[in-house]
């Protein structure tokens, strides 16, 4: 943890919501009672979630995260990340493994939607997304001769006039004013493009920014909790920056904090930064006025976990139950808890568990 001797804070505005949202916690739970239940090593297709501290836990938890599934022994449990794999890395994970759980968020199943109806359709597909994004790779391999993947107006002024009809989709966790650029742009060139009736933006991240700009205004500094390879956390760092703010600072951790921070001070997270991080570097910030949270909504989205971990959890429970003559049928308390279970607090109780 940063010293606190060397922070001069005299208030922290906090962001609200900040930090997992409900994809982030549907995959780490699911991933969580893997690592609970099965002998390791458990094999991760990418990083479950885009978070420096997180995906390090599970390291240590047993969690081998690979980047290719030839990388996977044959029989060896699976899961595929919550930012959405490709359709023949799917089939590949089903032909090696017994037990693939796919912990894909929703909203990411959503664009894959989109873009596989468009495409049946005969659409050429413009997508807005970062190159190499975990999220941007899926989803282009769902259609790849049909999808035109850009980052930006120069990138999309470079296209080649497009004849057949367009569709515009957009990856879930842009910023909110880098999308609206290229989206304006597409459809003064396309004015019969089509696009999806309800924003592709995850709500979350959408969430997320709205707050921070609300209150961007009062902070001489902002502090993004959450990694570089977050998408989502960079547009903060990206939103912040556009607000006006005079300094923009992410961390991984509360030790990473610089030691001249200073004045007034806004604190948000990136959807898949822990609540632990977020608390530490209150903590560590030790403001002279206290904290006050700036609210711009409150979510209550939930997912649940994977159908197959559903079936296994029900299998196993069955089974236990059979074995201590036990009622069968009944639900897993694991899955009548999940909602109220928060991620943060089942990856503490993880780290306490003998290996």
């Amino acid at each position: 943890m940063a010293s606190l001797e060397v922070v001069n804070v005299t208030k922290v505005y906090l962001a609200e919501p900040r930090g997992f949202c409900a994809g982030v916690e549907k995959a780490i739970k699911a991933l969580a009672w893997m690592v609970r239940v099965l002998e390791p090593p458990i094999y991760c297709y990418h990083e479950i979630v885009h978070n420096q501290v997180v995906v390090e836990r599970f390291k240590d938890l047993g969690v081998v995260f690979v980047q290719s599934i030839s990388d996977v022994p044959a029989g060896a449990p699976v899961m595929l990340s919550a930012h959405g794999t490709a359709p023949q890395v799917v089939n590949e994970a089903l032909d090696l493994s017994p037990l693939v759980v796919n912990a894909v968020c929703p909203l990411v199943t959503k664009v894959h939607h989109e873009v596989r109806v468009r495409a049946q359709k005969g659409y050429e597909i413009i997508y807005v997304g970062h190159k190499n994004h975990d999220e941007a790779v899926g989803t282009s391999a769902v259609a790849p001769s049909a999808v035109h993947l850009i980052e930006s107006v120069e990138e999309f002024e470079l296209l080649e006039g497009i004849e057949s009809e367009v569709a515009l989709v957009a990856q879930t966790t842009l910023a909110m004013d880098e999308w609206a650029e290229i989206r304006e742009e597409v459809n003064r060139t396309y004015p019969k493009v089509w696009m999806p009736s309800k924003s592709d933006l995850c709500f979350a991240t959408t969430n997320r920014q709205s707050v921070l700009k609300s209150m961007a205004n009062r902070c001489s500094t902002v502090v993004v909790v959450g990694s570089a390879n977050s998408s989502n956390t960079v547009a903060l760092t990206k939103v912040a920056t556009a607000s006006g703010v005079a300094r923009v600072i992410r961390v991984n951790t509360a030790a990473e904090l610089p030691k001249d921070i200073s004045g007034v001070v806004g604190v948000t997270a990136g959807a898949s930064a822990p609540d632990e991080l977020i608390d530490e570097v209150i903590r560590t910030l030790n403001p002279a006025q206290g904290v006050e949270v700036v609210t711009e909504t409150h979510e209550d989205e939930y997912f649940p976990p994977p159908p197959e971990l559903r079936d296994l959890m029900k299998n196993l429970f069955n089974l236990a139950s059979v074995a201590f003559g036990r009622e069968i049928g009944k639900e897993p308390t694991v899955l009548s808890n999940d909602r109220r279970d928060k991620a943060s607090d089942v990856l503490l109780g993880l780290t306490k568990l003998p290996r």
